[in-house]
């Protein structure tokens, strides 16, 4: 592969994977670098092209990030976001002006109308109409721009864009890597192909090659573990592992109590299929079952209890097979979300992220977004089954069981409810129309009325969503008729007297409850 022609330097957003996932759709490598690498990088691989990320520092903050001043007289075109922009602002000065905001709720964050500048022409805004609505998530903006800068868009209260045209320096204010953004790939392919001049140069054939060579190169002749959940991430990875490793290969599916309805064997089988022969079903529920059910906390489920038998599991298996190397199909939102990209801040645990094994570990998805996973997998001929199959939780059922104990019991309430909601909504031909649906049990007793009786029991959530890259999702509403029919079986259920439907997008909420 040819040296990526874009930087992405990482001053600490949640979006900055966002970014390279974007800059990937429309056809472009780039490479994702520390504040404080970033100058070598430049100098060694000469990039086309500078993207300064958000992040949630202040420029005024003693600890916030240090970019080298140097890039801003270095010539190459530069786009700043969120905090990029506010950087450019304060470090160019000459009558900038950087207003911090310290009231919460005076800081800007959701959808905002932006007015782009009629009497400016800028290449940024090519083919952009004069309005659009754009996604904000910042606190402090800039006031002033630097002299020799223009105000290029502007909302109501907040300057939006800034350029300098000379200088090859552009700002932005709003998030355009954001699919909640309108035109945002557009303004983005505006900055690389128009003001930068560069070529296409990804590819889903170079990826693969690419995560081939890294596992050769990197096992360097010795037996691999990999733990298959039957998501789309690890069993694409396994596939392209069997082919790399052969024999090599000890591939292997965890049973911790807490999967969905005759999950296991429809795992087993549609692998087994796609030619992943040798798969291995490790019984350990009653263990995870024991530990998990201590907890209701949702860190507290994830990283004291799940985590230790995930582990400890993953390392008896890897011994037995005397493993030298462990794979795991870790994607970039695990690494986002988990606080493990740059200086992003942790919004919830995973359970392939942040383990030891005592043995070597590769991560070759872990700059790879679920879009880009399934056209791999699509690319490598795996069925429509895996290819397409909505994700799920490491911990399962686990983090669907929420404010309450993830006993055996409370575990088989959610799962029959899954597997009826799933039943209704494939029936109906709505169920591939979700990118992916939770179905959950909220500890939360309320009153309710079954045959004529008083009863008092927790609420089932049903919570459908639409996402390209599980980085912000829309929610995907149900019919009516079809609502009506779910609540009605779900609640059917001796244990439910309740179902509720959750529309909220992300953010606020994440996809999962828990």
């Amino acid at each position: 592969m040819n040296k990526p022609q874009i930087l992405i330097i990482d001053c600490g957003s949640q979006y900055t994977l966002v970014i390279q996932r974007t800059l990937a759709e429309i056809g472009l490598q780039s490479e994702i670098v520390e504040p404080e690498k970033s100058l070598p990088w430049i100098k060694t691989n000469k990039p086309k092209g500078i993207i300064l990320s958000g992040g949630s520092a202040s420029v005024y903050d003693n600890d916030a990030p240090k970019i080298p001043k140097e890039i801003l007289i270095l010539g190459i075109p530069i786009l700043g976001i969120c905090y990029g922009m506010q950087w450019i602002a304060h470090i160019i000065g000459d009558g900038a002006l950087v207003i911090r905001e310290t009231n919460p709720d005076n800081k800007g964050y959701g959808a905002t109308k932006i007015s782009i500048s009629p009497h400016i022409k800028d290449t940024l805004f090519e083919d952009i109409p004069d309005y659009l609505t754009v996604w904000s998530n910042h606190g402090d903006m800039v006031g002033n721009v630097p002299k020799g800068f223009v105000d290029i868009a502007h909302s109501a209260t907040v300057l939006q864009a800034m350029s300098n045209r000379e200088k090859k320096i552009w700002g932005v204010q709003f998030h355009p890597e954001v699919t909640h953004t309108e035109l945002g790939k557009t303004i983005l392919k505006n900055f690389v192909y128009r003001i930068c001049e560069c070529t296409s140069d990804w590819h889903v054939e170079d990826i693969i090659k690419k995560i081939e060579d890294e596992i050769e190169k990197n096992v360097n002749g010795s037996s691999v573990s990999l733990g298959v959940s039957g998501g789309v991430d690890s069993s694409t990875l396994g596939m392209i592992a069997a082919n790399v490793l052969g024999h090599r290969l000890h591939s292997f599916i965890i049973d911790h109590g807490a999967m969905r309805h005759n999950e296991i064997e429809e795992v087993k089988n549609s692998l087994f299929r796609a030619g992943l022969r040798n798969l291995k079903v490790v019984d350990a529920s009653e263990k995870f079952i024991r530990e998990v059910e201590k907890y209701t906390d949702a860190e507290k489920k994830r990283n004291i209890a799940f985590k230790p038998m995930y582990t400890e599991t993953f390392i008896e298996e890897s011994k037995s097979a005397g493993a030298g190397f462990i794979l795991q199909g870790t994607i970039a939102p695990d690494e986002i979300e988990s606080g493990g990209v740059g200086k992003s801040a942790l919004i919830k645990s995973h359970h392939n992220v942040g383990l030891d094994f005592g043995i070597p570990q590769l991560k070759p998805f872990s700059g790879l977004f679920k879009y880009q996973v399934r056209d791999i997998a699509r690319k490598i001929g795996l069925p429509k089954e895996i290819a397409e199959r909505q994700p799920f939780p490491g911990p399962g059922l686990f983090v669907r069981v929420v404010g309450i104990p993830a006993t055996r019991f409370n575990i088989g309430i959610v799962r029959k409810a899954d597997d009826t909601v799933t039943k209704i909504l494939k029936r109906h031909k709505l169920y591939d129309n979700i990118s992916q649906l939770v179905v959950a049990l909220l500890g939360v007793n309320t009153v309710g009325v079954k045959g004529d009786d008083r009863v008092y029991k927790p609420i089932i959530a049903i919570r459908p969503v639409q996402t390209v890259d599980f980085m912000t999702t829309e929610p995907y509403y149900i019919p009516r008729e079809v609502e009506a029919e779910i609540n009605s079986e779900v609640c059917k259920h001796p244990e439910v007297c309740r179902a509720m439907f959750d529309y909220t997008p992300k953010p606020p909420a994440t996809t999962e409850f828990e």
